[in-house]
């Protein structure tokens, strides 16, 4: 539990740093994709506070939360395909270089997301560890600090 806790630390702590970022980005591209990858923090956050017992388990809220991840990661390989970067943007190089891997990472993103039963905290609680394996290998190999 304290693993879990630690990360959705992590996870707002880097919700806010980014905030502050995109207020700088130039490139509409790069700003699109910073927005994108806002929306996911954002939702997984929201799922992640039930799971957490932070907030109360909400039916509504969660299956908002996901919707919000389907549609955001069905949209990954999309916002990622222009390789085009900006001062402020964490993506790595690796991205474009293994797009195969990227992409493969994006769509075990949607498996996982599309696996998440919101009917009941404890689905939610079932499913939220592998959403956050996909974030994590990806933010592992194509992300820079």
């Amino acid at each position: 539990m304290q693993l879990k806790t630690l990360a959705l630390a992590a996870v707002t702590v880097t919700m806010g740093a980014a905030a502050l970022a995109h207020a700088d980005v130039e490139n509409p591209v790069v700003k699109e994709r910073m927005d994108l990858m806002g929306d996911i923090r954002a939702s997984f956050a929201t799922l992640g506070g039930m799971v957490q017992g932070k907030t109360a388990f909400d039916a509504e809220a969660a299956a908002d939360a996901k919707a919000t991840l389907e549609a955001s990661a069905a949209m990954i390989p999309t916002k990622f395909e222009a390789n085009e970067m900006d001062p402020e943007s964490e993506a790595a190089p690796a991205i474009w270089e293994d797009w195969d891997g990227f992409t493969t990472i994006a769509s075990e993103m949607q498996t996982a997301v599309a696996a998440l039963d919101t009917g009941s905290l404890e689905g939610v609680q079932a499913g939220f560890r592998p959403i956050g394996a996909a974030c994590g290998a990806c933010h592992q190999g194509y992300r820079v600090d």
